[in-house]
């Protein structure tokens, strides 16, 4: 009976794989990333200008490949396909990456870790809503989904806020200071928005924090909506492709209210070197990457990997900037590395027991469905109707 697919069933475990090991790949990325991003921002580069340089590199590479590789697969574009697209640019490429940047500038590397592990969560809590994960608290899968999102998360967290002894590199006075990344040299972000915001009472850091905060909002609900995205367009290089785009176009409209001027688009020798490793590896490759996993893996497995970030950055600061590695970090990558398998063979486990039983017998319910799932999934990704067995097209 599983025999006309056993031969798709066996390229699937394989693209799983390869997707899990391309995701590791990406955070790994990220860590230089942020190691790199350290020297453009203490040179006093604007954020809008950097994640414009940035995107817009990421765009004119994406779209020659995706244009040729999807000519023949790539389904035709709607207007509720557009909207779709506008959305994840608006909050993957542009919502994320600025407010990254803005919040990195008015807080510190610290707080800027603390908040990113939030970003698994409310994926988690995303993809419940809309019906594109499945939890069943009565089956020990569902329970392992939770318990090792929770331990994820957790040794994340514990990288942060637990340092320890230092059990790599040498003892250094000046490294406190050498590590953080602070606004002083830098341009102001957003001129009339935040002295708008400074009028409410709000301080630099407090600002800092709530655009952390919205910047782990956009990158859940870019990997949450994504994926039924990819169901009904399900060419990943031209979704990725479109995303950026329009997140481009954002940065130009933005760009018209909150630059000073012709001399906050030089730049520097480092910052351009800064541009060039953003734009080809933390965005086309790494977007490339976690856009085709998403739609292997899913929204919530994807962003499980986010939490080895400050694993990886530790490690790269320590090659080539000389950093400590704790006690805390080691902990921490531990429980991380812990949770994503928990997860991975609950994951594994409920794919199993989907393809060894009739759709009729199909157990696993969501935690939430119906109406809410039904809105969404019409509202973003352009479907009219819900299959009554979203299994069964796989």
């Amino acid at each position: 009976m599983a025999t006309p697919s056993s031969s798709s069933g066996s390229m699937g475990v394989k693209d799983t794989w390869k997707s899990h090991l391309g995701l590791a790949m990406v955070q790994l990325f990220y860590g230089g990333y942020h190691v790199i991003t350290k020297v453009a921002l203490n040179d006093g580069v604007n954020q809008l200008v950097f994640c414009f340089y940035r995107d817009l590199l990421a765009f004119c590479i994406l779209a020659p490949i995706a244009f040729f590789k999807e000519r023949q697969t790539r389904p035709p574009i709607d207007k509720k396909l557009l909207m779709s697209f506008f959305f994840l640019g608006l909050t993957g490429i542009f919502g994320n990456q600025l407010l990254f940047l803005i919040g990195l500038s008015y807080t510190n590397p610290t707080y800027a870790s603390a908040v990113q592990p939030a970003i698994p969560v409310f994926t988690f809590l995303f993809t419940v809503i809309m019906d594109t994960e499945s939890v069943n608290l009565l089956r020990c899968e569902g329970l392992a989904k939770v318990g090792g999102t929770v331990i994820c998360v957790s040794g994340a967290i514990l990288m942060v806020f637990y340092r320890g002894p230092a059990v790599i590199g040498y003892r250094d006075g000046g490294h406190e200071t050498q590590s953080e990344i602070r606004a002083r040299g830098q341009t102001e972000p957003s001129g009339w928005l935040i002295s708008g915001l400074q009028d409410l009472g709000l301080d630099h850091f407090k600002l800092g924090v709530i655009c952390l905060i919205g910047n782990t909002l956009c990158m859940a609900a870019f990997l949450a909506f994504q994926a039924p995205v990819l169901k009904k367009y399900p060419a990943n290089l031209s979704v990725t492709t479109y995303s950026f785009f329009f997140g481009v176009v954002l940065m130009v409209i933005m760009s018209l209210f909150i630059t000073d001027g012709p001399s906050d688009w030089i730049l520097t020798q480092s910052e351009i070197l800064a541009v060039i490793y953003a734009g080809t590896i933390a965005s086309a490759l790494n977007y490339g990457i976690m856009t085709w996993s998403n739609k292997i893996l899913g929204p919530a497995l994807v962003a499980l990997y986010m939490p080895l970030q400050p694993l990886f950055s530790s490690v790269m600061s320590q090659i080539f900037l000389g950093s400590q590695i704790y006690m805390g970090s080691i902990i921490g990558g531990s429980f991380i590395i812990a949770g994503l398998f928990v997860v991975t063979w609950a994951s594994y486990r409920e794919r199993q027991a989907t393809a060894g039983v009739t759709p009729g017998s199909w157990v696993s319910e969501p935690l939430l469905h119906g109406k809410i799932a039904d809105h969404i999934d019409h509202l973003f990704s352009g479907s009219s109707s819900v299959s009554p067995n979203p299994k069964s097209s796989d």
